[in-house]
């Protein structure tokens, strides 16, 4: 069933490009089309170094997404542009939705996610469906268990 089309930004890091476009495929297949505005090394790549450029042109892009949704995995938890993206879609009233990497076990997550995030959930086509559609609110563990937030560990994995 089509559930019609979703701007989307997501936020990464780079060692998690590979789960951007299966990401957008399997969100397809459970009925729904997005459209993303993501800057990374695939599709929309930018050379630019001036930071305040680079930060300007990202928070046109969030804006612009109905949601954020990150990739959270072993690397995400300290990234200083994670952390400023996820603030930036809090400050324009975005959507945040944070996904554990498939395959990945729990760890801690980037420290603004804890604090703003609409919705953290699985790798699973439907739920991230649902919580971008903003049918699901709240906390996941990646088996899909619900957390309490104060139940991640704050620790680097």
């Amino acid at each position: 069933m089509a559930r019609g089309t979703r701007n989307i930004f997501v936020a990464h890091r780079q060692e998690d490009e590979g789960h951007i476009d299966p990401l957008k495929a399997s969100l397809r297949s459970s009925g729904l089309n997005v459209r993303d505005s993501s800057v990374y090394n695939g599709k929309n790549s930018n050379r630019a170094k001036n930071e305040e450029y680079i930060k300007r042109l990202l928070a046109q892009r969030i804006k612009w997404a109905g949601t954020v949704i990150v990739i959270v995995s072993k690397h995400t938890r300290k990234h200083d542009w994670v952390n400023w993206e996820i603030e930036c879609a809090h400050r324009t009233g975005t959507r945040i939705v944070g996904v554990w990497a498939d395959g990945q076990e729990e760890c801690a997550v980037p420290e603004a996610l804890r604090k703003y995030a609409d919705a953290m959930v699985p790798w699973d086509a439907n739920l991230i469906r649902d919580a971008i559609e903003g049918e699901i609110d709240g906390w996941h563990a990646p088996s899909g268990e619900i957390r309490h937030i104060c139940d991640l560990p704050n620790i680097v994995c």
